[in-house]
């Protein structure tokens, strides 16, 4: 089945069928229909999937595909255009430009935590780009069955179609399955895009409002029960300040979800009993100091705080991918800075401070795939971002334009004139010391793009120079002219 349906999906492809930009329109609103019209089985699925309230799923997936959809509309055209680049004398009569077009067939492996989000914004980008593909979420779709079918399965269904041929294989999930993905790619040579996760670090700073702080932490670490990829994993932060932190996440616990969190609509439970019973592993040994109470019947773990983890804890040494939050107590920023950097580069860096400085040193001096400074979360927000890891955290990027172009190739495309061969003579043989002398001259002169935008603002500045040049030289004439009259008045005077 999955064969089949890739060879119809690359005949159609080859037929030329995505490539129009009215049709990528035309799928793109289909989409949008498609959400807009779903909403309410959406949020019911995710409510009996993982307890989320009906409230999170738009706040988390569908607002964000609603605009990635609208962006992608209002700017296809612009993101399709060839790209006009600088040129050089031997090249000066030539047309060179950038022309984005569709890799081809792409597969896109989604994910459960949020599988609306993490599934149709790769689509919404690979539609735009004109690449038909696999994307496996629920099969509700209204666009066109050949170019883009859907697969419902597991790791079986997901295993015959990496055995597949495909010319881009968009990957989010674990690092372990990333890079059977990676593996499996690459018999074929197919370009990957993994978005995968790790231990995020989340920095407080002595100078900063703990209880601003603690809101925003809390928030992004617990909403989804802890089943985020870019939640922050733990907390770093001076022993002074511990005990004032994990008081700030007591009480902004009891403001979202009530004393008794199983009770409130606002939060979720695991996906499935292997994964509670991993959670619950990671929590042997440690006593909480806030939550710990949980119900398997329910796959329930209440929101757990861990303080005075040391760092070779079992806590700490994998993606934690729940409502438990470990606090590592480090000396100062020098000892942050070095926790940080001796360990995978991360997803997501957060990082909390009034201090200028500090925040300015945690920049310069750490790598992570993305980072929010005073909050946690919300760089994910912004299409005009780039989304992605590096290094064990995962590789290429997306959202808006940067989907575009990770499921485009950019050709380059040189049209040369047949006429100005005078140029083109000095790199032809025989060659000699002037020819040499001058090809070299032409191909370092400094680069010129002779793009109509710069045409015209070049015969616009042109224009206008020349216009006030011819002012202040009547001006000037007036002026003199009158000068002269006053002074011959004035010796009559006299």
């Amino acid at each position: 089945m999955e064969k089949q349906a890739v060879q119809r999906a690359r005949e159609a492809f080859l037929a030329g069928r995505s490539r129009p930009l009215e049709f990528r329109v035309q799928q793109l609103k289909s989409l949008q229909r498609m959400i807009t019209d779903r909403q309410g089985e959406i949020a019911t699925a995710l409510k009996q999937d993982i307890n989320r309230s009906q409230y999170d799923t738009p706040l988390f997936e569908l607002i964000g595909l609603e605009n990635e959809i609208s962006l992608a509309v209002s700017k296809l055209a612009q993101w399709a255009a060839p790209r006009p680049v600088e040129r050089n004398l031997l090249t000066i009569s030539d047309q060179a430009y950038i022309q984005p077009e569709p890799l081809g067939v792409v597969l896109i492996i989604g994910a459960w935590n949020y599988p609306w989000a993490l599934t149709l914004q790769p689509l919404v980008g690979a539609i735009a780009a004109g690449t038909p593909q696999r994307p496996p979420p629920p099969s509700l779709f209204l666009l066109s069955c050949e170019l883009y079918p859907v697969v419902c399965g597991g790791v079986s269904e997901t295993q015959e179609l990496l055995r597949q041929r495909f010319d881009h294989v968009f990957y989010t999930g674990n690092s372990t399955v990333g890079k059977l993905v990676m593996e499996a790619a690459a018999r074929h040579l197919t370009p990957v895009t993994l978005e995968l996760g790790g231990k995020s670090p989340c920095y407080i700073d002595k100078d900063v409002d703990l209880r601003v702080a603690c809101r925003r932490i809390t928030w992004g670490k617990f909403v989804n029960c802890g089943q985020t990829c870019i939640a922050p994993d733990y907390i770093l932060c001076e022993p002074s300040i511990q005990n004032r932190v994990v008081e700030g996440i007591r009480q902004t616990l009891l403001e979202f979800y009530g004393p008794d969190p199983k009770s409130s609509p606002d939060y979720g439970r695991i996906i499935n009993q292997r994964h509670f019973n991993r959670l619950m592993t990671l929590l042997e040994g440690y006593t909480a100091t806030v939550g710990g109470q949980s119900d398997s019947s329910q796959r329930y773990i209440a929101p757990t705080v861990v303080k005075d983890v040391p760092p070779q804890a079992r806590l700490m040494q994998e993606e934690i991918f729940g409502p438990l939050l470990p606090i590592v107590t480090v000396s100062d920023i020098d000892d942050a800075i070095h926790f940080i950097n001796e360990r995978e580069k991360p997803l997501a860096l957060y990082v909390f401070s009034s201090n200028k400085k500090v925040i300015k040193r945690m920049l310069a001096e750490t790598t992570s795939g993305g980072v929010t400074v005073n909050d946690v979360i919300m760089h994910y927000t912004l299409n005009s971002l780039p989304f992605g890891g590096v290094g064990q955290s995962g590789t290429g990027r997306y959202h808006g334009k940067h989907t575009f172009d990770q499921f485009s190739h950019h050709r380059a495309c040189l049209v040369k004139s047949l006429g100005m061969e005078e140029v083109n003579i000095v790199r032809y043989p025989p060659q000699n010391r002037q020819k040499a002398r001058r090809v070299r001259l032409a191909m370092r002169t400094p680069l010129v793009d002779f793009s109509w935008k710069t045409y015209i603002w070049a015969v616009t500045a042109t224009v206008f120079a020349f216009g006030l040049f011819v002012t202040l030289t009547a001006i000037l004439l007036i002026a003199g002219g009158l000068n002269c009259t006053c002074w011959r008045l004035w010796q009559i005077w006299r």
